[in-house]
């Protein structure tokens, strides 16, 4: 069972006004990686890196191919026969994913982070995303939390450039930093309403911190609207995504086929002891995105982020159904207004399904006080609608 839940999100007093650039492609009808890690435990998910064993499998396939060993030990005088398609040739290269990745290339970049919390300290290397012309990148918070120095680099560059952390919300995982910088090249972002589960995307980012430039990993789009638990709470409004996003990917961008951002990856599951877990990962949803940033942006201008806050106590369901149980109703708080009773299950929360607790959870933490939810209940077999007006998350 969860206590009352509602976490605090940072402030800063760095102004953004600059407009996020965002598809002007018409809307069809209808039809939650991380930094490579650093001497302390990131906060989300921990991939590992097979070298040897796979190198080993692919040549040991390739000595069968070519029958290697089988024959004469003598080398061959027999010029190596070479392409004769000329290296200037535009159909070099033109694949819609090299495309899509000439696209962003000069929109990703890599972010090196120096952490020193007074617990733990190292560094912590992830990728961001330009959002506009004059310095403002998108970063996955836990890619510079605690960072007491954060430094980014664009791909062709030899020097790092110095950049602020302007804003940061750890609750949804985004950050944003700034840059001394003009003329920079903004990613463009899709319409939430053009996304589609099956669609193609490629994953863009500085992988593992290889040298050279950004890592290109294609899949499609598994599902959307996913709701995950991370070290630091609950993430909504995710998109599950097949392409390979691995340590060091977070904060970089999740691309459609037309060049246009569908979201930030954040994080890859893994299996344990009684699961496994197969080419999952998870991005932020451009429209969890755009949302975040206009909160960002308000932060880095001096308003002070207040959270949405229902008072209810909360635990998941056991028996295979979906939606998140009420446990506890605190008196005169807005749920205890709207009517909600504990062994109430919430289904849903303005139109948006809520698949477990930590969906409740984030639904209601992304909201601010004022604003009025309608919340889907069932309560003794029956759905019932309320309206709870939500206030302000009290101080601890």
């Amino acid at each position: 069972m969860s206590n009352w839940y509602d976490q605090p999100a940072e402030t800063s007093s760095f102004p953004s006004n600059t407009p996020l650039v965002e598809s002007s492609v018409a809307m069809p009808p209808p039809p939650p990686p991380q930094p490579t890690p650093r001497r302390r435990r990131p906060g989300v998910v921990i991939v590992a890196l097979i070298v040897g064993f796979a190198g080993g499998i692919a040549g040991s396939l390739v000595a069968d191919e070519l029958n290697i060993g089988s024959g004469s030990t003598k080398s061959s005088n027999s010029p190596v026969q070479l392409s004769e398609v000329d290296s200037n040739d535009p159909s070099i290269g033109d694949t819609v994913i090299a495309q899509v990745a000439n696209v962003l290339a000069d929109s990703v970049v890599t972010i090196s982070s120096v952490v020193d919390d007074g617990f733990e300290s190292g560094e912590a290397t992830g990728t961001g995303v330009v959002l506009t012309a004059d310095g403002e990148i998108l970063t996955n918070a836990h890619v510079v939390d605690g960072a007491t120095e954060v430094r980014v680099r664009f791909a062709g560059e030899t020097e790092p450039r110095n950049a602020k952390v302007i804003a940061s919300e750890i609750g949804n995982d985004l950050a944003l930093l700034k840059i001394e910088a003009t003329g920079l090249k903004p990613a463009t972002f899709a319409q939430p309403d053009t996304v589609r589960i099956g669609d193609t995307v490629v994953a863009i980012g500085y992988a593992l911190a290889l040298d050279g430039g950004p890592t290109v990993t294609s899949g499609i789009i598994s599902a959307l609207k996913r709701t995950i638990v991370t070290d630091s709470g609950a993430l909504n409004g995710l998109i599950q995504t097949d392409a390979p996003i691995s340590s060091g990917n977070s904060g970089g961008p999740l691309v459609n086929l037309r060049g246009e951002v569908v979201g930030i990856n954040t994080a890859v599951a893994r299996g344990d002891a009684t699961s496994a877990a197969n080419n999952v990962g998870f991005s932020i949803g451009v429209e969890e995105v755009l949302r975040v940033v206009e909160q960002l942006r308000a932060q880095a201008n001096g308003a002070s982020r207040q959270e949405g806050y229902l008072g209810v106590g909360l635990e998941g369901r056991t028996d295979g159904g979906q939606g998140a149980i009420i446990t506890e109703v605190e008196s005169d708080s807005p749920a205890d207004v709207a009517g909600i009773k504990v062994d109430d299950v919430v289904l849903s929360v303005n139109g948006e399904p809520i698949t477990g607790q930590a969906g409740l959870v984030a639904a209601i933490r992304d909201r601010s006080p004022g604003d009025t939810v309608e919340i889907e209940i069932l309560r003794g077999g029956e759905r019932v609608t309320v309206e709870a007006t939500l206030v302000a998350r009290p101080s601890e």
